[in-house]
């Protein structure tokens, strides 16, 4: 008789688990209403943590402004007439007040206005806004309404009042639409924690830097739709 050795179960980290796509969808007076089953190929991927910390580092260069600047002693104005000459003074020899040596010469390497910025491939850029809706579920953190507010006029009282019923007022949230109405961006500029952002201009760094992600039923199909949109 063969003597079989039994099979070890593999032990799987806890990141590595399934991830539940259902959510609760709330209605907009704060009520959970129903379950709703996200998209799992971009809300339940794998979290890839070195490209989304690749990403930031972009997104945080491409904001720089590049003007930072120091003068040369090439640059600095004055300096033009040798200080004393050059023996028998007993002093050490030099040319110029502005040298780099000198309290209020020129600067050695200073930094120079440059550009920042760069760009990686969208596959990339598309991979990282995978990983973090699917990190956002994860945590708990994305909240689908039944569908998006629609207001007469401008009201930051009503959209205020929404987000309070959310229990989501003192947190960072990034709201998110698929259909533009002013009336509902007005009514969102006043909101400090708030930022609002079409579903087809938002990008990865937005997502990380807000606490809570927040969008209708009809916009997650629109996020879907550009998402898994062909190149």
């Amino acid at each position: 008789m063969s003597s079989a050795k039994p099979k070890t179960k593999i032990k799987t980290k806890k990141e590595d688990a399934p991830v539940n796509a259902e959510v609760d969808v709330y209605s907009l007076a704060g009520k959970k209403t129903e379950k709703f089953k996200l998209d799992p190929a971009v809300f339940a991927a794998k979290v890839n943590k070195s490209l989304l910390h690749e990403i930031v580092l972009m997104y945080r260069a491409n904001q720089r402004q590049g003007n930072a600047s120091t003068k040369t002693r090439g640059e600095v104005r004055g300096g033009g007439k040798k200080p004393w000459r050059q023996k028998g003074t007993g002093r050490a020899r030099s040319g110029s007040i502005r040298s780099p040596l000198w309290r209020g010469g020129a600067i050695v390497f200073g930094p120079r206005p440059r550009d920042y910025s760069y760009y990686m491939p969208k596959k990339m850029r598309r991979l990282a806004l995978v990983s973090c809706l699917s990190a956002k579920l994860k945590d708990n953190e994305i909240m689908v309404l039944e569908k998006d507010p629609e207001l007469k006029q401008p009201k930051t009282k009503e959209v205020a009042k929404m987000l309070g019923a959310l229990k989501a007022y003192r947190h960072r949230i990034l709201f998110l639409y698929s259909k533009r109405d002013e009336n509902l961006l007005r009514s969102c500029k006043n909101i400090e924690n708030l930022r609002v952002k079409a579903c087809e201009d938002f990008n990865a760094y937005d997502v990380l830097s807000n606490s809570k992600v927040l969008f209708s039923r009809e916009t997650h199909d629109a996020i879907v739709k550009r998402v898994k949109a062909k190149e």
